[in-house]
């Protein structure tokens, strides 16, 4: 008898455990499937665009595209991290803005030249508030030096903006975007943004090659303005009408260094140093190739830095025996140790002509000597700006000069800020700036846009020249203007 009570004691303890077992699954899936969905990117709903605060998702790993960008709760840039920094990024985060703002001031007072810690300041002066967004897309992981510059440009203008009432009342806020100057990357992103209704505007991308990819998969099918400042292969040009640059096309760079080399320095026969993996470079080589046939001259060699057996002492000597009296260097970043290399084993015998991505502090300083003569074309130079309000404002804010790159992003921001208070939608944006009469103030020179989306500005020739403006003995000076 004592046996069959126990047994149905033990029955019974089961089944009561079951039911129990049962009753917290009920309760507990519903929440695991909720905090699965809230952990899953591709389950996100994003908020209408008339919200103020960040309706972006949060990061849910490191090796996710969304820690590759930030409104100012994720620092991206290494080389600028500090206490402070830190301290706002995780007060951000929480949606403190007051301490975010405090301690991103005193970073800017230890750090004033740090375009990532004043765009995190603007934004969490905004905090929760409606807001118009657009992103910056920079190549941090690759060129660090060249991503500050741009975001420098897009900083002042939104600091510009809001500080004196936004655009019709409602401020800018800046969304800032790690691509490492990658194709694949940059189209991730782009298709984040592109299905994420706040972002209505892109400025961006740094390479050629990058921005096409981007451009071609993404921005133009899917509607979204993009605004390069960097960008200037000619095969940008006509992709779509929703793709804008404000850095002039290499047609405008090559055509010019084409007619200094046989007008000014009356030479016939140069060789070209290009990279074929570059989209600019080989747009910069094809356009000043034809420019000096056109005219009358000849290319003698045409020297491919990415070759596998490269050797600028080789390269160099084979460019002499072939009759070059000019070495134009159609290098990009990548490329920017081998046109070093060819700067050095020239020494100074042939002219050296070089685009814009030859503006370079390593010019200067590695070349020094070796680079002095050497003539590029770029859209902006300070020097030939000296009186500007852009100048003089920018020498406020960030304590040293500025390049063309900073310039070419300053603009880009201040065009979408001009387009924005006309209509603030991805296609009133793109309306405005295609319209025939449109105009915005820039850096130098107005800001206006041909039917293909280039930038109507020619360029500005620059010579390396001794000075001490730079620290490295050296100096980009515009052709024409005294070095002071």
């Amino acid at each position: 008898m004592s046996q069959k009570n126990d047994n149905l004691i033990l029955i019974l303890a089961l089944v009561i455990t079951l039911c129990l077992v049962g009753l917290g699954l009920v309760w507990l899936i519903p929440i695991l499937i909720k905090n699965l969905n809230q952990n899953n990117p591709n389950s996100v709903s994003i908020t209408s665009s008339n919200t103020g605060a960040s309706s972006l998702p949060p990061s849910p790993s490191e090796n996710s595209i969304f820690s590759r960008f930030s409104f100012g709760d994720k620092l991206l840039i290494p080389t600028l991290k500090n206490t402070d920094k830190e301290t706002a990024a995780t007060a951000f985060a929480a949606q403190n803005y007051p301490i975010a703002i405090q301690s991103l001031e005193t970073s800017l007072k230890s750090q004033k030249n740090d375009p990532e810690a004043l765009i995190y300041l603007n934004n969490a002066r905004i905090g929760d508030k409606k807001a118009y967004t657009v992103a910056v897309a920079v190549p941090i992981g690759t060129d660090v030096n060249a991503a500050q510059e741009i975001l420098r440009g897009v900083a002042q203008a939104q600091a510009e903006i809001n500080t004196t009432g936004g655009i019709k009342s409602i401020p800018l806020k800046v969304l800032i975007a790690n691509d490492d100057n990658n194709s694949e990357i940059a189209q991730k992103l782009a298709e984040e943004w592109a299905k994420t209704p706040e972002i209505i505007a892109v400025i961006g991308h740094f390479g050629s090659s990058t921005t096409i990819a981007a451009a071609k998969e993404v921005y133009q099918p899917q509607g979204l303005v993009m605004i390069s400042p960097t960008s200037t292969s000619t095969e940008i040009s006509g992709i779509g009408p929703y793709i804008f640059r404000t850095v002039p096309s290499d047609r405008f760079a090559g055509e010019a260094l084409a007619k200094y080399m046989l007008e000014t320095l009356k030479k016939q026969k140069a060789a070209v140093f290009f990279n074929s993996q570059s989209s600019y470079s080989k747009s910069l080589k094809d356009v000043f190739t034809s420019a000096v046939y056109g005219d009358g001259g000849e290319i003698v060699a045409e020297i491919d830095f990415v070759e596998a057996n490269f050797n600028a002492t080789e390269a160099v000597k084979i460019a002499k025996q072939q009759g070059a009296e000019v070495l134009m260097l159609a290098m990009n970043t990548e490329t920017l140790k081998q046109a070093l290399w060819v700067i050095q084993v020239n020494q100074g015998q042939l002219a050296l002509l070089g685009g814009d991505s030859a503006y370079k502090p390593e010019i200067l300083q590695l070349g020094g000597k070796n680079a002095e003569g050497m003539v590029i074309a770029v859209p902006w130079q300070i020097l030939a700006h000296k009186a500007a309000k852009f100048t003089l404002e920018s020498g406020k804010l960030w304590g040293a000069d500025v390049n063309w790159r900073t310039a070419m992003s300053y603009d880009a921001a201040k065009a979408l800020i001009a387009a924005m208070s006309v209509n603030p939608t991805r296609k009133g944006i793109q309306e405005t700036l295609a319209t025939r009469g449109f105009s915005a103030e820039g850096a130098g020179t107005k800001i206006r846009f041909l039917p293909s989306g280039d930038r109507n500005q020619p360029v500005q020739l620059v010579r390396v020249e001794p000075g001490n403006r730079s620290s490295y003995g050296y100096d980009f000076v515009p052709i024409g203007i005294p070095n002071n």
